[in-house]
């Protein structure tokens, strides 16, 4: 019978250490790491059942793909009643899960203090600046998680430095706190194997389309416990209208909960453009010098030519700001280059990329643009074939077959694969993830 167990659950100051078995048909899907978080509160007071939390998180969508049953000693009994709602979610939005039970020796309500916090998940991006901005007056915590676009490897130290830095300062000059948690769960998870199996089900990498809603708010789950967060927050990605299998949406995030903290997708009923209007109103009320961080290729600042870069540059531009006064290197020369990328495919985009550029082409034709070359783009993306340019900027053929043929390859073969496959896709990964 299929099935997860958790076999070992160990709290030793900081540090939440875990190991996990898997039947034949699961276990390919994990790395035999045990699966490592690291908090900058103590967590050895923290009930057993909220510890469980951060692996059953990553664990159970992977369990579901198989109709596996899990197994722990014991659970929080809110996060367990959460759980079946995520699943009911995450099984109408993809057809190649198939659900599971969870089995726990007890079931507990915890009992925490009534802390009255709130905690936001934060990157200093236009999302999660749009969800502080809006609930500032709450003074919440910025939570900042290490494990999906930065590994918790000496390789990526000096990224997540430039993140810690970043948002330390962002959060010293609003006088609020913050929280860096660090963890392994794409490397406990063997993310590249999981991609050969389901890639042909997914708009992008197994963790953005099924996991990381779940997934990274789990994660926080015994520090807010530890910090009496009620509130947790993390920025929507999409908005009202836009209906792709993405692992953070209302119907996801919305359910995740456990004993003293619910969580809230945030700001969903505004587009992207609508959320950078809101940032320039801040700007122009409260923060004039405040910088975005949106880059993927780089940590300490925006490289300012990649199309995310590109993209938040023009947002900003229509809102009436001026990029390079908050993070980004733009000129009006830099239209033609953001035409010349789409039209030679040079960018790896999907399907929310598309909505995000046609949510700016909607309010291109209500701005009246201030240069030539504005001008000229504005109307290039009028007319532009938006679905096309999103077919045509797809992974290259020998990406997907190399993914084909390791769904199916004995393990020996693919464990000789997996450097070339992992190199593939923590490249494509990294630049799809918001």
């Amino acid at each position: 019978m299929s099935s997860i167990r958790i076999d070992t659950l160990a709290a030793d100051g900081t540090v939440l250490h875990c190991d996990i078995s898997a039947s034949a048909d699961l276990d390919r899907f994990f790395s035999g790491e045990a699966l490592e978080v690291r908090y900058d509160v103590p967590i050895e007071d923290v009930p057993e059942g909220v510890l469980a939390i951060p692996v059953l998180a990553q664990i159970c969508p992977v369990a579901w793909t198989r109709g596996a049953d899990v197994y722990v000693d014991e659970v929080d009994a809110t996060f367990a009643r959460a759980l079946e709602d995520v699943k009911a979610s995450l099984l109408a939005m993809h057809d190649f899960l198939d659900g599971g039970r969870l089995y726990a020796r007890r079931v507990v309500d915890a009992d925490p203090d009534a802390g009255g916090e709130s905690a936001l998940l934060f990157t200093g991006g236009v999302d999660s600046t749009c969800s502080y901005v809006r609930h500032r007056e709450e003074r919440p915590r910025l939570v900042s998680v290490r494990g999906w676009t930065i590994a918790p490897d000496a390789r990526d130290d000096e990224k997540w430095d430039a993140v810690r830095s970043r948002v330390s300062r962002f959060a010293d000059e609003r006088g609020v706190e913050t929280d860096f948690v660090e963890a392994n769960m794409l490397s406990f998870l063997d993310h590249p194997m999981l991609l050969a199996h389901f890639s042909r089900r997914v708009d992008g990498g197994w963790y953005s389309s099924v996991g990381h809603g779940l997934g990274l708010l789990g994660l926080c789950a015994p520090m807010a416990y530890a910090r009496g967060v009620e509130d947790f927050y993390v920025a929507a990605t999409h908005w009202e209208g836009i209906d792709l299998e993405w692992g953070s949406r209302p119907d996801v995030d919305e359910y995740v909960r456990w004993s003293g903290t619910r969580c809230h997708h945030d700001a969903y009923e505004l587009t992207r453009q609508e959320r950078v209007d809101l940032i320039a109103d801040y700007v122009r009320e409260e923060a004039p010098g405040l910088e975005l961080q949106t880059c993927n290729v780089r940590m300490d600042g925006n490289c300012g030519e990649c199309e995310k870069c590109y993209r938040t540059a023009v947002g900003l531009r229509l809102a009436g700001l001026d990029p390079s006064d908050h993070g980004y290197s733009f000129a009006d020369g830099d239209y033609r280059e953001i035409r010349r990328s789409f039209e030679r495919g040079e960018w790896i985009l999907g399907e929310d990329e598309r909505h995000m550029w046609a949510d700016i082409r909607e309010r291109v034709r209500e701005t009246e643009p201030r240069s030539t070359p504005e001008r000229a783009f504005f109307v290039w993306l009028e007319g532009a074939d938006l679905e096309g340019l999103v077919a045509e900027a797809e992974s290259p053929l020998h990406h997907r077959l190399f993914r084909a043929g390791a769904r199916n390859a004995p393990v020996t073969v693919y464990d000789a694969a997996y450097p070339a496959l992992k190199a593939v896709k923590t490249g494509v990964d990294r630049v799809r993830s918001r």
